[in-house]
């Protein structure tokens, strides 16, 4: 379906992404947390995703936000936008670390990296971590792994790139990542890392306002969903799942109800 610019639905679009940075800043106490002991993916816990949001009170918006994340990409419900454009990504090579957070791998980059452009305003990639299975899904489906890069304004503001990947030949990026055979709590330094090397695709992508998968689940994050399916080995993903906590259970948060957003396709 082609969507024209004068409709409802483009005119929620626009005004989300071009809310004042007030309404959205992410400061310390409303971005990822660091440790991510206090939670799990595991339900019957006490402390499982339906819990997330009475863990802390900072965490409320987890079980009470009308606009969360990950959600279900149903074909019916995705429209057409070619206003939305290609994506402009300028990135570069930088030191990087890769550490253990408990529930995910990530890699932080210690310099600058380079950035995503969305309307005009730039947003500085931080960092990337991995999710398995996929946390968003495809007209019901999940990928064996989902890819986030973490990107954020000057103001303050969140913009995250994924990535889903299915089972085939090993993924280059994550062989790098995976050589050290023990990933702790402590940063281990990778050297220069080029944030190209993770090969984001086609052009093809889907756009929603959403919000962080994990607590404190801050809302207002503009969501960058790859359309194109990469691959990563079993080896790889095994690797992934026994590393971390709830690893064999999975880490990925269930999705969650759209709530009349709309959600958007660039498809050239």
């Amino acid at each position: 379906m082609l969507i024209n610019t004068n409709n409802k639905s483009f005119l929620i679009l626009i005004s989300l992404l071009l809310l004042p940075s007030h309404i959205y800043l992410v400061t310390a106490d409303n971005a990822e947390v660091d440790d991510e002991t206090p939670y799990t993916y595991i339900e019957g816990t006490g402390n499982g995703p339906k819990e997330w949001g009475v863990i802390d009170p900072h965490w409320q918006v987890c079980a009470k936000g009308h606009h969360q994340s990950p959600i279900d990409l149903r074909d019916q419900r995705v429209e057409i936008l070619p206003n939305l454009g290609e994506l402009h990504k300028d990135y570069k090579p930088a030191p990087a670390v890769v550490k253990n957070r408990a529930h995910d791998i990530s890699v932080f980059w210690k310099g600058d990296a380079g950035k995503l452009d969305i309307n005009g305003t730039d947003y500085q990639l931080l960092q990337v971590h991995w999710h398995s299975p996929s946390e968003h899904s495809f007209n019901g489906s999940r990928y064996e792994l989902e890819l986030h890069a973490v990107h954020k304004s000057a103001s303050g503001n969140l913009a995250v790139i994924a990535i889903v990947y299915r089972y085939g030949h090993p993924n280059a990026f994550l062989s790098r990542v995976l050589q050290h055979k023990s990933i702790g709590k402590n940063e281990i330094p990778l050297g220069i890392v080029n944030p190209g090397d993770i090969k984001f695709g086609s052009r093809k992508y889907y756009r929603y306002v959403g919000s962080l998968t994990v607590p404190p689940c801050t809302e207002g994050v503009v969501w960058t969903v790859v359309k194109k399916v990469g691959t990563v080995s079993r080896e790889q993903v095994r690797i992934l799942r026994e590393t971390v906590h709830d690893g064999l259970k999975g880490t990925a948060r269930p999705t969650q109800p759209l709530d009349g957003r709309p959600v958007w396709i660039y498809n050239p």
